[in-house]
């Protein structure tokens, strides 16, 4: 790869991050919601595809362990982790209700479900979506490419303004660790 490249690379990145700061105000709401969610004894769910599960388990990791200093751990879990659960709803169910099953037996109305896709249209997280809703779980869900079928399910959809996965997924990050920084500095203080 050519130092060109990598400059151009890092421009798209630039370009994209600017665009995405008319999201700002949308990226507070979510993260006031998370803040209500915790103050009521309620649980953040994540849950994402790919690289988006991989997303999933670094935000939920963030607030059980900690973002920018030492305080008391947060409820929060990745519907991607448990590979008996995966497997088995996968096997018996097909994998479309891999996470609705979770849902379904873990959330409650005090509970927020977080939705990480970058095309928003993957079966089974649509599944998890509409198992919210039937459940009375809120949702947010962090998207990308116009936002897909996912967006007119969620309560509160993120679409970054572009087509390329991982820029997607880079906002999608950026976004999350502000949020967690936020709602560190709301429940402990700065």
């Amino acid at each position: 790869m050519s130092r060109t490249s990598i400059d151009e690379g890092l421009d798209a990145v630039i370009r994209t991050a600017v665009a995405s700061k008319a999201l700002s105000a949308r990226v507070a709401r979510v993260a006031e919601r998370y803040v209500e969610v915790l103050k009521a004894g309620g649980t953040l769910f994540f849950c994402g595809n790919g690289g988006s599960a991989a997303d999933a388990q670094h935000i939920a990791a963030e607030y059980i362990v900690r973002y920018s200093g030492a305080r008391k751990p947060l409820a929060a879990l990745a519907l991607t982790t448990d590979t008996s659960v995966l497997t088995a709803a996968g096997n018996d169910l097909g994998f479309e209700e891999v996470f609705a099953r979770q849902v379904e037996a873990l959330c409650s109305t005090k509970d927020l479900l977080v939705i990480h896709s970058t095309s928003g249209e993957s079966p089974n997280l649509l599944a998890a979506v509409r198992t919210a809703r039937k459940c009375g779980v809120s949702t947010v869900a962090f998207l990308g490419k116009g936002g897909g079928a996912l967006a007119a399910l969620v309560d509160e959809a993120i679409v970054v303004p572009s087509n390329e996965t991982s820029l997607v997924q880079l906002m999608h990050l950026a976004f999350q660790h502000l949020i967690v920084e936020s709602v560190e500095a709301e429940l402990f203080g700065a």
